[in-house]
């Protein structure tokens, strides 16, 4: 088998042909598209998205769904952000961000896996409360006494690459080694497959349920705590739709809402997909109304062909 025919053969093949296309599509209607800086500010984008669902990608293996992630983004980074605001230094209070993350997450798998409340109930609840929180903290205000010495490691260079893009590579390798190269990554997905028959095999079903939705909590960190080099401010509002850009990104990608199938390699291009999708709109001057219709109408049609991928499987 050829080069080209084991490219085929990959179950990411046809959205990376649609990547391309989309590209193409957009390069010739607007050619600052190309630009290399064009380039580099999309490819942070698509960073944050990216990280964040590589997150949700476990859950939804596991055939659940995680709401809270893009307000759990944005506590992760108010609370690093206020930390650094009263005297803590920037690596210790980036920690206490990730722990606030993965907090949150473990949150979600114990009401998920031992009380066995719905994901979407449970999610979609955590997604108000810490959202309520973020703004109980800062009075909807942004907190703006970041050290420079966070603002500028977060926005450096390494290799004419920003430093969240080679922390989207690193996580991208450590989740495909998890899902790929673990009992832990099989186990998800025996979970997302069939969770009876995944019991029956002696599979701990709740604890896989719990650690997941950990997984999710701490990536959606990662994106809340690099937010806040961003945008040089812990922003009440940082995290916003977050959560439904993740999600479609690994629908996109091939991930099933119905779990058990999906791949990191899928899940980078629907986020990049989405990125260009977004940088495309803006660069394009469509109103900030039709946006919003646009990439609506993209999470539906990924939705409806996830449904039609589980139905021909």
């Amino acid at each position: 088998m050829n080069l080209f025919q084991k490219l085929k053969a990959r179950p990411e093949a046809g959205i990376l042909l649609a990547l391309f296309g989309l590209g193409l599509f957009v390069s010739l209607l607007e050619p600052r598209f190309l630009s290399p800086t064009n380039f580099y500010l999309v490819s942070r984008q698509i960073a944050f998205t990216a990280i964040a669902a590589l997150g949700v990608f476990f859950v939804i293996l596991s055939a659940g769904i995680d709401l809270s992630l893009g307000s759990v983004a944005g506590l992760s980074g108010v609370c690093a952000g206020l930390a650094m605001a009263h005297g803590v230094a920037w690596p210790l209070a980036s920690l206490l961000g990730l722990t606030t993350g993965a907090l949150c997450g473990l949150v979600n798998g114990l009401i998920v896996a031992r009380l066995r409340v719905t994901p979407f109930i449970v999610t979609l609840g955590t997604l108000s409360v810490a959202r309520g929180l973020v703004l109980v903290l800062t009075q909807g205000e942004a907190v703006r006494a970041i050290p420079q010495g966070f603002i500028d490691f977060g926005n450096s260079d390494c290799l004419g690459l920003p430093l969240i893009v080679w922390v989207l590579l690193i996580l991208a390798w450590a989740a495909w080694f998890l899902q790929r190269r673990t009992v832990f990554g099989l186990r998800v997905m025996a979970v997302g497959g069939n969770e009876n028959a995944a019991l029956l095999a002696g599979v701990p079903v709740a604890r896989i349920k719990l650690w997941v939705y950990v997984v999710s909590g701490l990536c959606a960190a990662v994106s809340g705590v690099l937010f806040v080099a961003r945008f040089q401010s812990a922003q009440a509002q940082a995290g916003f739709m977050l959560e439904l850009d993740a999600i479609a990104a690994a629908v996109i990608g091939g991930a099933s809402l119905m779990g058990g199938r999906g791949t990191v390699a899928g899940v980078l291009v629907g986020a990049t997909i989405m990125g260009v999708l977004h940088n495309a709109l803006v660069l394009l001057q469509v109103s900030a109304y039709w946006q919003e219709l646009i990439i609506g109408s993209v999470i539906i049609v990924a939705a409806v062909l996830d449904a039609a991928r589980t139905k021909k499987a």
